[in-house]
């Protein structure tokens, strides 16, 4: 039986490399993927996934929260892979679990587990629990050369927990940053308030 895939990062880790590598392979081979994304996820555009590398390719199918998945579209494909899937509905996230059990095709979902509050988003989430494959793209902390865990945001240069959650960007705004190094950046962040908790 095909498997749901996530496969997750710390922000710089790869993913977005890593899906178009794995495009790519199967285009050499002609075999058919679809690449799908969140439409809100803008940031090289509407309609393309671009790697921090430069690779990129324009993807073939746009989402919202409310998207229903035309199944007829998946007919003949052999793969399907997912950009920013931290940004997917949970209801997306279901249909991508139908896409792999019903009709056989391997869906690989790219992402980032958790938010610059260290919260899972709501994507992500829905995928620990539905995969049938959970693998990490490792990437180091850009202050030491532990193993990045958490995404920290920036603005004007200064580490905050302050924001949307939902706010685009690249590594002018985030970075990757191990557990130690996310604590001291932002001086206690395990030591969370109420209103931490109830900011959006």
């Amino acid at each position: 039986m095909a498997k749901l895939y996530f496969r997750y990062g710390a922000v710089g880790s790869a993913k977005t490399l890593n899906l178009l590598a794995v495009a790519h392979s199967y285009c050499q081979q002609h075999k058919r993927v679809i690449v799908l994304k969140p439409e809100l996820d803008t940031r090289f555009g509407t309609r393309w996934v671009k790697s921090r590398a430069g690779l990129e390719r324009e993807a073939d199918l746009l989402v919202t929260p409310a998207t229903i998945l035309p199944l007829e579209r998946f007919r003949d494909v052999h793969c399907v892979l997912v950009d920013e899937a931290q940004f997917l509905g949970e209801h997306v996230v279901e249909q991508l679990r139908q896409v792999a059990t019903e009709l056989g095709i391997p869906v690989i979902c790219y992402g980032l587990r958790t938010d610059f509050r260290s919260r899972l988003f709501a994507g992500s989430r829905r995928l620990m629990e539905l995969a049938d494959e959970i693998t990490e793209v490792k990437t180091t902390c850009c202050f030491c050369d532990r193993k990045a865990v958490f995404n920290l945001k920036l603005i004007g240069g200064l580490p905050t927990r302050e924001g949307p959650v939902i706010d685009l960007g690249t590594e002018e705004k985030y970075q990757p940053a191990c557990a130690r190094c996310y604590d001291t950046q932002l001086g206690g962040a395990f030591r969370e308030t109420t209103d931490d908790k109830d900011q959006t």
